[in-house]
């Protein structure tokens, strides 16, 4: 396993200036954010033209790139040049996010039937972000679209596992063997992101649990602006978070 961090840590700066504050911490590899609400890069514009998306990027940075992670659904078009967009990098990685709670579980299925089919044929592998208000906010309905779906895993974030509706953490053992990446940020049931060492995430037992499946991939520092206080306090934030990583692999 490795330590990475996504560019959405710093949503609020530009592109550019995100890749750079992700080095300045000494972080050697990121999680690239796609959003076509923000300033970073938009899908549309990065599947328009990868070659010159993918240029742009070795002009302002030598990160590694670890994996891609969408905001947002995206058509069957951008879909493929984002694939395009990662073959170029070498990304083997590419989160997702699920249909939202109350859309029909067998029309879910077959988006991402056909989505998991695209990424398998470029040498993607294509995973469920666990979040609240979608499909993979219970535990259980998560692993049940991945075992619906042939090469579908899952992009861990206990965040919201811990903090939820119901108000008490939910266990989710369960999803540990479809596991394709991990978001990570510290949370109490009150709040979806805390200060690191104040909230209930057990790294520690987690990352036991990734091993016993085997997982050998990236840990990926993923902080919500929103929830943050200033630049410079969200950085030591981020130096923390990756140094507790660090002294648990």
């Amino acid at each position: 396993m490795f330590v990475a961090a996504s560019t959405r840590c710093f949503s609020d700066k530009s592109f550019s200036d995100a890749c750079g504050a992700i080095t300045d911490l000494e972080f050697d590899k990121i999680e690239i954010w796609l959003c076509e609400e923000s300033d970073h890069l938009r899908p549309s514009e990065v599947a328009a033209d990868p070659e010159r998306t993918v240029a742009r990027f070795r002009e302002s940075s030598r990160l590694s790139v670890a994996a891609l992670y969408l905001e947002h659904d995206v058509s069957d078009e951008v879909f493929a040049g984002l694939t395009q967009f990662a073959q170029l990098l070498k990304i083997a990685q590419i989160t997702i996010p699920a249909a939202p709670l109350g859309a029909p579980f067998n029309t879910e299925i077959d988006r991402l039937r056909e989505l998991s089919e695209a990424a398998t044929r470029d040498g993607l592998r294509l995973s469920l972000k666990t979040q609240a208000e979608r499909l993979t906010e219970d535990p259980h309905t998560a692993v049940e679209l991945c075992q619906a779906v042939p090469g579908l895993g899952i992009t861990l974030d206990p965040s919201y596992y811990i903090c939820n509706r119901s108000g008490q953490a939910a266990s989710y053992d369960v999803v540990y063997s479809h596991v394709y990446h991990v978001h990570l940020r510290d949370t109490s049931p009150e709040r979806v992101q805390v200060p690191v060492g104040l909230g209930q995430i057990d790294y520690s037992r987690m990352i036991s649990q990734l091993r016993q499946v085997g997982y050998n991939r990236a840990l990926s520092v993923d902080l919500i602006p929103s929830e943050s206080g200033d630049s410079e306090e969200r950085m030591l934030e981020m130096r923390k978070l990756r140094l507790l990583l660090e002294s648990l692999l």
